[in-house]
């Protein structure tokens, strides 16, 4: 009986400091106008070096059109579940795409870098089109894109 509630004890605070260790954070971005149908977007995590540790958000549905996504993709292929994040639409011409998650703690002030790669059907695509460090400091600092994206923010 003392193993169990020991157990018990162990599991509850284990899982208290696992939901505490996460922030909810929103994620503006922000298109710029142009002539063509609605942008795939990948929004990720890589650490300092630049490699791949997570995907925060896709925005676009058919699979079909991420291998346009290359520095999402690239990353993605070498974890296990290739397409670990959260799903929603595509994201059209002068749109803005707002998603609010939660975001490890550990991912802020800690070197990770917040990174958008951007495509649209007969156009170029963007690599890396978006990247910015994920720091405290960054809090609501627009940044501007390199391709389809006018602007980014974030906010916690």
């Amino acid at each position: 009986m003392k193993y169990i509630a020991m157990t018990l004890c162990l599991l509850s605070g284990a899982f208290l400091t696992t939901t505490a260790s996460a922030r909810e954070v929103n994620l503006t971005t922000e298109m710029k106008n142009y002539g063509g149908d609605g942008a795939y977007l990948a929004i990720y995590l890589t650490d300092e070096k630049g490699i791949y540790q997570e995907t925060v958000w896709v925005a676009g549905q058919k699979s079909k059109y991420y291998k346009h996504l290359s520095g999402w993709v690239r990353g993605t292929r070498k974890r296990e579940s290739e397409y670990d994040g959260l799903t929603g639409a595509s994201v059209t011409s002068g749109k803005t795409l707002t998603v609010t998650l939660d975001l490890a703690d550990s991912y802020i002030d800690s070197g990770f870098q917040l990174r958008i790669d951007s495509a649209v059907e007969d156009m170029r695509d963007h690599r890396n089109d978006i990247v910015v460090p994920f720091t405290s400091e960054g809090v609501g600092q627009p940044i501007s894109g390199r391709g389809y994206v006018k602007t980014f923010t974030y906010s916690f």
